[in-house]
């Protein structure tokens, strides 16, 4: 007969901002800070998101999830697409594809690509990027879906495949028509995806300009050229969505995409975008709990150890106000002690994140070490000690 008894055993780290911003987990203890969270900025867009992309965290929200007219920020898509075709060998940077009727037709900005050339892919990704290039992107949709229309189908299937249900599209250049729609969020969680998965290609959004046919064309995300840490990504313009960009900048590791759009012009998108990437530079504080170092431990019964380290299988972000970082409060819960012997790498417990304003978040916590069991004299040992004193003595 098993003598053991489990309880829940909780520790609970109050980590201060020197803790955090090691990875380092103490037990001590914090005075709460008084103040309440940062002031939110004045945005004049109609349309603003910003989000954390390093710690997966919204920090703002303005008729995010409205629908509205992406305009040529629905180009990260089409990109999405190129790059896919790229990274699963079904093209390659040296390809050339033909410029059709169609594409030399299309409306709005151009690369003033001429019918019946044939372009590479790298010159066709750089004409969408720094030009804009309407004409670019048809090239593109009819070379991977046959045709526009069936492209922007593809296109939409993508999109609500990451999670964008409010997103759907008719064309591959967000040239305005009815049922083309998205979100500040969606076009956020595009972006999120282009980086996140083709990484390889996200240097060709700093390119400031790009010569093709003769012609020298700058790009249109003026950002670039201001020294806040932006290296992409999109901008957008037209009568029936406003000025609009999905701008995305990084300092010290650390990543924000901002989105806006309905700005009555670009020096406004400019300004709004690059508001909303201060703020959550130097409004928010960041911190990570790394997987390389230990969380903390948990009691072990009858093990060669009487204690096990718990680790984590993945680099935990915290993103908090730098007012109320010291609020922050990580708990280990966990059924113990535990009973050896135990694997390395087993999942025994978790660590629950409190971010002041948020819902708390469960993160598991794996055994670092094997823990081998004493031999059968101290079994039987601890056995006769549990029977005559109670766990307390054991």
């Amino acid at each position: 007969m098993r003598l053991l008894q489990t309880a829940v055993a909780a520790v609970v780290l109050v980590l201060g901002t020197s803790s955090l911003a090691e990875g380092e987990n103490k037990e001590k203890s914090a005075s709460p800070t008084s103040e309440s969270a940062i002031a939110v900025p004045a945005i004049g867009a109609s349309h603003a998101y910003l989000l954390d992309f390093t710690a997966h965290t919204a920090l703002f929200a303005k008729n995010a999830a409205a629908s509205m007219v992406p305009s040529s920020m629905t180009k990260l898509l089409t990109l999405y697409e190129l790059f896919s075709a790229l990274k699963e060998g079904r093209l390659r940077l040296t390809d050339t594809l033909p410029v059709s009727s169609r594409a030399w037709n299309a409306r709005g900005s151009r690369s003033f690509l001429n019918v019946g050339d044939h372009v590479t892919v790298e010159d066709l990704i750089r004409c969408i990027i720094v030009h804009s290039g309407n004409d670019a992107c048809v090239v593109v949709a009819e070379a991977l879906g046959g045709s526009e229309e069936t492209f922007a189908e593809m296109m939409t299937q993508t999109a609500q495949r990451f999670g964008a249900q409010a997103t759907q599209f008719k064309n591959s250049t967000g040239w305005p028509d009815d049922g083309h729609y998205s979100s500040a969020e969606d076009l956020a969680l595009i972006a999120s995806r282009l980086l996140s998965d083709f990484p390889e290609y996200y240097h060709y959004f700093s390119e400031k300009e790009f010569v093709i046919s003769g012609i020298l064309q700058r790009n249109r995300n003026t950002s670039l050229w201001h020294n806040i840490g932006a290296d992409g990504l999109k901008t957008g313009r037209t009568d029936a969505g406003g000025y609009g960009v999905v701008l995305s900048a990084q300092r010290k590791g650390r990543r924000l995409i901002a989105v806006v759009n309905g700005c009555p012009n670009d020096k406004d998108r400019t300004r709004d975008a690059e508001t909303l990437i201060h703020w959550g530079f130097n409004g928010f504080a960041f911190y990570k709990v790394a997987q390389s170092k230990p969380v903390s431990s948990a009691e072990v019964w009858l093990g060669e150890v009487p204690t096990v380290d718990l680790v984590t299988h993945q680099d935990i972000p915290v993103v908090v106000p730098r007012a109320r970082a010291r609020e922050v409060k990580m708990e280990v819960v966990y059924r113990g002690p535990l009973e050896a012997p135990l694997a390395a790498g087993v999942q025994v417990a978790s660590l629950w994140v409190s971010v002041p304003g948020r819902e708390p978040k469960e993160y598991p916590l794996f055994t670092s070490t094997e823990v081998r069991s004493v031999g059968p004299f101290k079994r039987i040992q601890a056995a006769i000690t549990y029977l005559l004193f109670g766990a307390q003595a054991s």
